[in-house]
């Protein structure tokens, strides 16, 4: 039976290079976007072509306020209802309100830590049960480099993405006997939408020359991260936090 992977933020860099990854793989898949998204389209077509769909292709592409409990339930029913059961999860989901922390506001803090980390709990309490029943289940949370050495501004960010992996390990304590596996995954710097707003100079100044490769990471080399993480070969992994930022963070 043609297993179903749930992405959240599925539409945005590194969320829609997964998608297509796991298309290709054979998955079903739904991504969700904030209410109101002008490139639900786009992703559309991206997805056909991944998927090789004719001109009659849909996309399973569902709204969803990933900081609101109630939301992320009437989503996954939805999925469950209208796809199948969610046996892959990618939380993958994230804002950013960078700041330094003396002129940061309560609502930048419970923004990015609502949106960030509370959304992995939302999304997760909807699927783990039907994961453990069905002794198959992926879980793959979707961190930063930031959360492991910190960042300048970040306050917020790095919290929240630090305590995803909390989260993970002990999650995946839980499950590991019921063949379900519950990873973290951190990129470094990606080719996205959220570093083309860096300033040239910047990068080229403070950026690069902290990465050794000399680059950014592209999208797709963090989704063939994930197609190994949601594999049966990847069953004796749980727990784990996966670094890919080319060198810049060695721990």
């Amino acid at each position: 039976m043609q297993k179903v992977a749930l992405v959240t933020g599925g539409m945005g860099g590194i969320g829609q290079a997964v998608c297509g990854q796991l298309a290709m793989l054979g998955f079903k898949v739904v991504a969700t976007h904030t209410p109101g998204n002008a490139k639900v389209s786009a992703w559309q077509d991206f997805m056909r072509e991944k998927m090789g769909g004719g001109a009659g292709f849909t996309g399973f592409a569902i709204p969803c306020d990933v900081a609101d409990y109630d939301s992320c339930r009437a989503c996954v029913e939805t999925v469950e209802r209208e796809v199948g059961p969610v046996d892959v999860l990618v939380n993958n989901a994230g804002i950013t309100r960078d700041m330094t922390f003396r002129r940061m506001t309560r609502a930048d803090w419970d923004a990015v830590i609502d949106t960030n980390l509370g959304s992995v709990f939302n999304m997760t309490r909807q699927v783990i049960d039907g994961m453990v029943e069905r002794k198959w289940g992926r879980v793959i949370n979707v961190s930063s480099v930031n959360a492991q050495k910190g960042a300048f501004g970040q306050t917020n960010y790095a919290a929240a993405k630090a305590g995803m992996h909390g989260f993970t390990k002990a999650l995946a304590l839980e499950v590991a006997r019921y063949g379900v596996t519950v990873n973290t995954v951190s990129p470094g710097y990606i080719e996205t939408p959220m570093t083309s707003v860096i300033p040239t100079e910047i990068m080229t100044s403070k950026v690069l020359p902290q990465i050794p490769v000399g680059r950014l990471g592209s999208p797709d080399e963090i989704a063939a991260l994930v197609a190994y993480l949601v594999s049966d070969a990847a069953a004796y992994m749980t727990g784990a936090d996966l670094s890919i930022n080319g060198g810049m963070h060695m721990s």
